[in-house]
């Protein structure tokens, strides 16, 4: 397993960076999560172009605060992407033409060792192609001049990211058994719970939050398999992201889980289930990984005045889209809930590369429409022809129907129950595509 490379598009305020972040994922896209209950607003995704999976950031996403000097915002953006981004797209304005904060970032992004591929965007005609021309001054090379609006250029600046990928994978995996991530906001002992699951002081454990800048990685053995265990600094939702070095964790943080198989969410007993951890759960969801919620400092429980029933009542009201994700209570400060919730995190990761017989997944699921047909939409009406999974590591199953679009989030939901009440899949979301006739 290789780590795929992480593009980042970088540039001043009102460039398009999110717009052309929204066209890169609406387009081609590998990976699609549209789960109720979850916050859409994402920084990252990992998607795919030609057949070629990456990470891509918007950094634009990633600074919300507000500040009187443009250009400490610009050069904010610009610091998380050259910390850890693998190629840089460089977002200028053909309309406005070259400006001060385009100079500014240019002359710092010179100065580093990553592909650079700079992009004139909002040049919807052909005068504004053109005028792309002028953004030579920057000394960063051709400017290739796209819309990302109206999806104009856009192959051609893909064509040219993907050029910079590695031909060879530039960093494997150890070989292990199971990649297991920990993952959570900041603060929830995740650095203490390593060195409990390890029996060793392999990170550093500290009362501050944020303590843990990289993910640091532990090879060990449990139960005659091999683990990789990810350790990560906290994510905390985008309105509290801190400038400065909280930020490239949070990029750290999502690739950690991208390397994973399974994930474990940490949560702190003495605070449930906060916003925070809805925004760590969908970093998580986005990546299909396996899911196991472990609610730590549970030596605290008698204080809190909390039995373990309540506190599952409160998670699963506030997590009802991962309501398949197993629950385990621990102690990293006393050792307690170790072994068990390592065990449970092996039996995702079994249930997370598990196929099924492609004849019976057929008749239990076409049963289930029997039983409850697709409503119509006038006089049209959704038709499921046939289901098959084809690919497990995530669980991934394809309907072949008349009508993509005609696909009701509701009816895709009572398909994935269909399966789960089959099939279970505990721990693991479901990635569930639906095909159309004649579509690719």
């Amino acid at each position: 397993m290789s780590v795929k490379p992480l593009v980042a598009i970088v540039g001043r305020p009102n460039v398009g960076k999110s717009t052309l972040f929204n066209r890169l994922l609406g387009q081609r896209m590998a990976i699609v999560s549209d789960i109720a209950g979850t916050t859409r607003d994402r920084v990252t995704a990992e998607t795919e172009w030609g057949e070629q999976a990456f990470i891509l950031v918007d950094t634009g996403g990633l600074d919300l605060f507000p500040e009187t000097d443009l250009w400490k915002q610009v050069k904010a953006q610009i610091e998380v992407a050259i910390e850890d981004a693998d190629i840089l797209v460089m977002l200028v304005d053909a309309v406005e033409g070259v400006t001060p904060a385009d100079f500014d970032a240019a002359n710092l992004l010179r100065r580093t060792d990553k592909p650079i591929v700079l992009v004139a965007n909002k040049a919807d005609n052909d005068a504004r192609g053109i005028q792309a021309s002028e953004f030579y001054k920057l000394g960063l090379g051709e400017p290739t001049p796209i819309s990302a609006y109206h999806n104009v250029g856009i192959d051609d600046m893909m064509a040219r990211v993907i050029s910079h990928f590695p031909s060879e994978p530039t960093f494997l995996e150890p070989d292990a058994d199971l990649r297991l991530a920990i993952v959570g906001r900041t603060n929830v002992g995740k650095s203490l719970l390593l060195n409990s699951i390890t029996g060793e002081s392999r990170a550093i454990v500290s009362d501050l939050p944020g303590t843990t800048r990289d993910a640091l990685d532990t090879l060990m053995n449990f139960d005659d398999r091999s683990l990789l265990l990810i350790d990560t600094a906290g994510i905390r939702r985008r309105g509290r992201i801190e400038p400065g070095i909280e930020r490239y964790s949070v990029l750290r943080a999502i690739r950690a889980i991208d390397r994973a198989d399974v994930v474990i969410i940490v949560l702190d007993a003495s605070e449930l289930a906060t916003s925070q951890d809805t925004h760590v759960v969908r970093y998580v969801l986005d990546a299909y990984k396996g899911i196991v919620i472990a609610i730590n400092k549970w030596d605290l429980s008698r204080e809190l005045g909390m039995t373990e029933d309540e506190a599952i009542r409160q998670v699963r009201d506030k997590f009802r889209f991962v309501s398949y994700a197993p629950i385990c209570f621990t102690s990293a400060l006393k050792g307690r809930g170790i072994e068990g919730l390592l065990t449970t995190a092996q039996e995702v990761f079994q249930e997370w590369s598990k196929g099924v017989p492609r004849y019976d997944l057929r008749r239990r699921v076409m049963n289930a429409v029997a039983a409850h047909p697709p409503s119509q939409s006038g006089k049209r009406s959704l038709k499921i022809y046939s289901v098959a999974q084809d690919q497990t590591g995530p669980p991934s199953f394809t309907f072949y129907v008349n009508r993509s679009d005609m696909v009701h989030f509701s009816y895709r939901r009572y398909l994935e129950n269909a399966i789960r009440e089959a099939y279970e899949f505990k721990g693991s979301p479901l990635r569930m595509r639906f095909k159309g006739r004649g579509e690719r």
